[in-house]
């Protein structure tokens, strides 16, 4: 059995215990899931400063693990401290959800959007697209309405808030729709089983990612 550690930048356990059961679910047999909760910031980022200071935190926390692990899912839309893991751990993998939905949504030259639910966080998304050599695939972020942590708060209320932004999503060109956020884990998996559109999940994305360069990397 080969760990993979999941962070959750967020500083919420109850977060990190849903995201690892989402990463879990996913994972090959072989492997396992090992959650780490950011100690430090918000219980939900929601704007660019808390995503800039969650880059330390994701760093505080995998140094503080002492798990053996393959690799490392960062698990925050924004992939927070994703490079500086890379730099402190060449050879591990570390894999964000957000890069990894990314690139998912956009196999096979399909136009992709983001539905979520964190406005103060859009120019971050679209920068990420561009980063990623992805914009011309990109048609933009659609939001539901009102405060991200309000809505979170309500299941129900999530999921209906994001299946309106899906369909604005498809109304844009949209021929893949990703569910932007890790603590939106849990609706994304909802969405999946409710709309009959091609949604991506980033926890699931990242895990699949992960596994296929573990399975590349020598021996």
């Amino acid at each position: 059995m080969h760990n993979i550690l999941l962070i959750n930048p967020n500083s919420s356990q109850t977060t990190t215990d849903m995201m690892v059961r989402i990463a879990q679910a996913e994972a090959p047999a072989h492997y396992a899931i090992v959650g780490a909760t950011a100690k430090g910031g918000p219980q939900m980022i929601v704007n660019e400063s808390e995503l800039r200071a969650a880059a330390q935190e994701v760093e505080h926390a995998w140094r503080a693990e002492r798990s053996p692990h393959v690799g490392v899912i960062v698990s925050a839309f924004g992939d927070p401290g994703v490079e500086l893991l890379r730099r402190a751990s060449p050879g591990t993998p570390v894999v964000g959800i957000c890069e990894a939905s990314m690139f998912e949504a956009a196999e096979g030259e399909r136009r992709f959007g983001v539905a979520t639910v964190t406005p103060d966080l859009v120019d971050a998304i679209d920068a990420k697209a561009r980063q990623l050599g992805l914009a011309s695939l990109y048609t933009g972020v659609r939001l539901t309405p009102g405060d991200p942590r309000a809505l979170t708060a309500s299941p129900e209320a999530l999921e209906d808030a994001l299946a309106k932004a899906v369909q604005a999503c498809l109304d844009d060109g949209a021929q893949a729709v990703i569910i932007g956020g890790g603590p939106l884990g849990q609706a994304a998996i909802g969405l999946a089983r409710r709309l009959d559109a091609p949604l991506v999940a980033p926890i699931p994305a990242a895990v699949r990612r992960m596994t296929r360069q573990l399975a590349l990397a020598p021996a």
